[in-house]
């Protein structure tokens, strides 16, 4: 397989979701497949997003729904886009201010009784648009009797200066993903009040992200990417030992810069929510699961689509299948799986329960869309 560019190049958020990224080039499994990762850390979601346009990245560790939003023109112009595979599941958080929780918001509906009483208006940050953070965060928000549009005012914050303006008193909560969750609670500015598991329990959260054109372009030197990087998961999910490896890595000046404490928890499944409820997670942050973690289901990717719709993003009716397998590299994801010897699921859908008892199975994707009582059209 000869393959067309060696060097390829990756750009990363810190957070704790890059580790699969970080890890195939520190522990060399780029170049076990015949390629070297040359990563480049970034300091928001839109520059991540304008660099893959732009061909200044390769590919990227990316939100989801960044992805689709790109593809579909929302928030910049249309570029078609790629996703090669899902980077991992579960581990982001919803956090509010600790000035909240003393009001009496502890919870979801404690919350919705507070914002009931108390008129004012609430401030809640998201790291992008049309990002997993947003549509976690509205989701939630409106399976608790909020409007997350006309009751509350979103706003967009990268996800390192989510503590810092939380401590700053700018917003009234976050949802973002680890450490920085976590971090505010150990710095006792703000509470968690959900997870995202608990919305929606092993949703897919971040993605290998390219631009179709490098794909189409360059399809050997992806496959060798994926397979890389899937097996940097593997080796994070194998056990406790690797991921406080892990942890010990990416907290480093060069990935996340932070102190280890803070990401070490919640990657290991123990949370604390800051008022004195401790426990181990059943649904962690994962790399791996066997490959589950990893397959672009073409569900996953309509149901960002369905939320877009549901929020006034996407103004008529998307073509929900047609555009998923567009983005949706699974062929090239599949002969890369082989590579790495990682089964490959049976089905290109899955069905989940989320938090409010909606089922989503990626059958009838406009009929869901417009059946919440919380929508933006």
């Amino acid at each position: 397989m000869q393959i067309e560019k060696q060097t390829v190049r990756i750009g990363f958020n810190p957070l704790t979701d890059c580790a699969s990224v970080v890890m195939a080039s520190v522990l060399g499994f780029d170049e076990r497949h015949g390629i070297r990762i040359v990563l480049s850390k970034e300091t928001s979601w839109a520059g991540v997003r304008d660099k893959l346009v732009t061909g200044e990245l390769d590919a990227a560790h990316a939100l989801y729904g960044m992805v689709y939003g790109t593809q579909l023109g929302i928030g910049s112009q249309c570029h078609d886009m790629a996703v090669l595979m899902n980077l991992n599941r579960n581990g982001q958080a919803i956090t509010l201010s600790k000035r909240l929780m003393e009001a009496g918001a502890v919870d979801g509906p404690s919350l919705a009784a507070l914002m009931r009483a108390e008129r004012r208006q609430y401030v809640f940050a998201q790291t992008f648009p049309t990002g997993t953070h947003a549509m976690w965060l509205y989701y939630w928000l409106a399976a608790q009797g909020i409007d997350p549009l006309r009751g509350a005012r979103a706003i967009t914050v990268p996800p390192a200066q989510m503590v810092y303006n939380l401590a700053e008193g700018h917003m009234d909560g976050f949802c973002a993903g680890e450490p920085w969750g976590h971090r505010a609670v150990m710095d006792g500015i703000g509470v968690t009040v959900a997870t995202s598991q608990q919305i929606w329990p092993d949703h897919p959260e971040k993605v290998l992200g390219a631009s179709a054109a490098f794909v189409d372009a360059h399809p050997n030197a992806c496959r060798a990417l994926i397979a890389a990087v899937l097996e940097a998961g593997r080796w994070i999910d194998a056990s406790d030992e690797n991921r406080r490896a892990m942890a010990e890595i990416i907290a480093g000046q060069a990935y996340v810069n932070t102190d280890k404490a803070a990401i070490l928890p919640r990657i290991l499944g123990r949370y604390d929510d800051g008022m004195g409820r401790q426990w181990q997670d059943s649904h962690p942050m994962c790399f791996h699961q066997d490959g589950a973690a990893n397959y672009p289901y073409l569900s996953d990717g309509m149901w960002f689509m369905t939320q877009f719709h549901r929020w006034g993003l996407l103004k008529g009716q998307p073509d929900y299948e047609r555009t998923a397998r567009a983005v949706t590299r699974m062929q090239l994801y599949g002969e890369a799986a082989e590579l790495a010897g990682v089964a490959v699921p049976a089905q290109a859908t899955r069905s989940s329960t989320l938090v409010d008892g909606r089922v989503w199975d990626g059958t009838d994707p406009e009929r869901y869309a417009t059946s919440f009582p919380f929508q933006l059209r």
